[in-house]
């Protein structure tokens, strides 16, 4: 069975490989020293610091071979193959919805890199699904869990 790919920017694979490297390089040796430390303490069975320290080594573990996975069966996307005005990953768009005067801004990212609160939003999200490949000028209908509403697009520009 083929792996998923994961596509992404450079700008994303470089962060994810600076996280890797932090991982590595600084929070595991962090959390294998605060189990040394813990075991110090004796008796395993009753000691919350030792549990604690393997649970956050679980994670930091299982966090690394996750971004591991992402570096390996990343697709790296070059926006500037795609049209100027074009919506695709790597891109920041502007809509509006249809009747109203609000606008809202989405930088369109792999998965890896989405962080709604800072408007990057994933390629696989509803809104990235209804506008990659549409222009400017163009409207479309983003289908969400309260319901459909028809978005136009702006502007598009390359993301920074």
């Amino acid at each position: 069975m083929a792996e998923k790919t994961y596509p992404m920017t450079q700008a994303e694979k470089d962060q994810l490989e600076q996280e890797l490297e932090d991982l590595k390089l600084v929070r595991r040796p962090e959390v294998i020293e605060r189990i040394k430390i813990a075991r110090s303490y004796g008796d395993l069975s009753e000691n919350s610091e030792y549990d604690a320290a393997k649970d956050e080594q679980a994670f930091v573990e299982g966090q690394i071979q996750i971004i591991e996975t992402k570096i390996r069966y990343a697709e790296i996307i070059d926006s500037d193959a795609v049209a100027s005005d074009e919506v695709a990953i790597g891109k920041t768009v502007v809509v509006q919805e249809v009747g109203t005067t609000d606008q809202d801004t989405y930088s369109i990212v792999g998965a890896a890199g989405a962080d709604v609160f800072a408007g990057k939003i994933s390629n696989e999200s509803p809104i990235a699904q209804a506008l990659i490949g549409k222009k400017v000028g163009d409207t479309t209908t983003i289908e969400s869990p309260a319901g459909s509403y028809d978005v136009e697009i702006i502007s598009v520009k390359k993301t920074k």
